[in-house]
């Protein structure tokens, strides 16, 4: 008896809105609401702006910039956290946000457009690792997939509306409309969810300091690497003399200096943390270029409306949150290193079919459904990765997992996004057709995806007992 209600007080606490985690869960649960209804309008507009702004051939550098500021977010954001809990990076990045919309929506050229999303990618960066640690150091093991499910679910009502909304209002007024709207309506909730954020009230696990010897944040190193990748974008945007000195430089930083912030052995994919953290930057270089470039091919070749595209982007967020929340309940009990693999498998798929999509005889939704067969891949396999690394991961170094995850991630798309650009690029020089040079970016895409399901099952949990790989934290000079 004693046993059964031993057991039923368990259960009633394993619950991600008992009252034990009722109030870091409806918090977590704010931020993705107001993050994934920004980012979800802000994507798709990033065409229609960048061709009225006479920069499409920089398009490559504006999502990049994106990209490589996440990086510097997120290095600052995990040993922040992993030092005073996740609370005070997570309120920075919210105000930020803001801050980053209104940049954008008063860019008078795409260099503007850049830096905003520079802001926008600090601050996504700061919340996104904040997010990840926190859940890893307020939960047990057996609710993380349901509650990194339940942040992928958050994003499915701004997908139904950001999107179509923001197309819309791009298509028949102005995309600055988009960004000035948006930070108008994110700036009440976002002041409010800071001040509960604040409240002594609001307390996990993921806001008690560790008492041991903090390192100082890499961030020279980081901020390093974010320019090195932000060099590198602008590098492959032109085939000429006057791009090729930033190419090399970009890539001198990010050879030299990308290593040092990633697990000891990451690049030889050393079995658990190490591979895992290879495989969250495979997996989101192939997806969120596939993201980005098929948009692009369908507005600037296929003439697609941006309200079309948008609805695309919707069903695409609504597709990974279902896949998120199928790994999450129905496939909790499976090894997350299999889930790895067969999301890999579908992510090749969508780059094949992102492939047949460039076919001037193929029509444009073939395209357009490789966004949705993409996100089903990354619904499955995202989760079980972040699981996977907070499982190799000590809850006094969840921070520096999330870091490490979120540099790798960044990364991933800086890599796979400058190939693609790269090779669109020579396609069009050495005089091929715009189609013809996005058809060998896809295929260049299938390299990463099939990669990455061959080394699912190194990344797998708890494979041997022992000390688990280091993160290498080098001081900032």
């Amino acid at each position: 008896m004693a046993e059964r209600a031993s057991s039923g007080a368990e259960s009633a606490e394993a619950r991600l809105f008992s009252r034990r985690y009722r109030a870091a869960t409806a918090s977590f649960a704010a931020v993705m609401f107001l993050t994934g209804f920004a980012a979800l309008a802000v994507v798709p507009t990033l065409p229609t702006a960048a061709r009225d702004l006479d920069g499409v051939s920089l398009f490559p550098l504006v999502a990049g910039c994106f990209v490589a500021a996440s990086l510097l977010g997120g290095v600052l954001a995990g040993h922040w956290s992993d030092r005073a809990g996740a609370r005070r990076p997570l309120a920075v990045g919210l105000a930020l946000t803001v801050v980053t919309l209104v940049v954008s929506a008063t860019s008078v050229s795409v260099w503007q457009l850049a830096a905003g999303r520079f802001l926008d990618g600090l601050a996504a960066g700061m919340v996104a690792v904040s997010i990840d640690t926190a859940i890893g150091q307020a939960y047990p093991e057996r609710l993380r997939p349901r509650a990194l499910a339940l942040m992928s679910a958050c994003w499915i009502v701004p997908s139904l509306t950001g999107p179509p909304l923001a197309g819309a209002v791009s298509e028949w007024w102005s995309w600055r409309l988009v960004f000035h709207g948006l930070a108008a309506l994110t700036l009440p909730p976002s002041l409010v969810l800071v001040a509960v954020l604040r409240r002594s009230s609001w307390a996990t696990a993921a806001d008690t300091p560790h008492d041991r010897p903090a390192s100082r944040p890499p961030l020279l190193l980081a901020a390093a690497v974010s320019t090195g990748a932000a060099l590198g974008q602008y590098g492959v945007s032109g085939w000429d003399v006057r791009h090729l000195p930033f190419l090399a430089a970009g890539a001198g930083l990010l050879v030299v200096c990308a290593p040092r912030l990633l697990p000891l052995g990451t690049w030889r994919a050393a079995r658990g943390l190490p591979t895992t953290v290879l495989l969250r930057g495979l997996s989101s270089g192939t997806y969120f270029t596939i993201e980005a470039f098929v948009p692009l091919m369908l507005i600037t070749e296929r003439q697609v409306p941006a309200v079309t595209t948008g609805l695309v982007f919707t069903a695409a967020a609504v597709v990974w949150a279902a896949a998120s929340w199928v790994q999450g309940r129905l496939l909790e009990s499976r090894p997350r290193h299999r889930l790895v693999a067969v999301g890999a498998l579908v992510l090749a798929a969508a780059a094949a079919l992102a492939l047949i999509g460039t076919f001037p005889s193929v029509p444009a939704p073939a395209a357009a459904s490789a966004m949705l067969v993409a996100a089903a891949g990354m619904g499955l396999l995202a989760p079980s990765l972040t699981v996977l690394s907070l499982s190799h991961s000590p809850p006094e170094r969840q921070g520096g997992a999330s870091s490490a995850m979120q540099t790798s991630q960044n990364l991933g798309q800086i890599g796979a996004m400058a190939m693609s650009s790269g090779v669109l690029n020579a396609c069009v020089a050495a005089g091929a057709s715009e189609p013809g040079g996005y058809g060998a970016a896809f295929g260049l895409l299938l390299v990463p995806a099939l990669l990455l399901a061959l080394l699912a099952g190194r990344a797998r949990g708890h494979v041997a007992p022992g000390p688990r790989p280091p993160l290498r934290e080098p001081s900032a000079p």
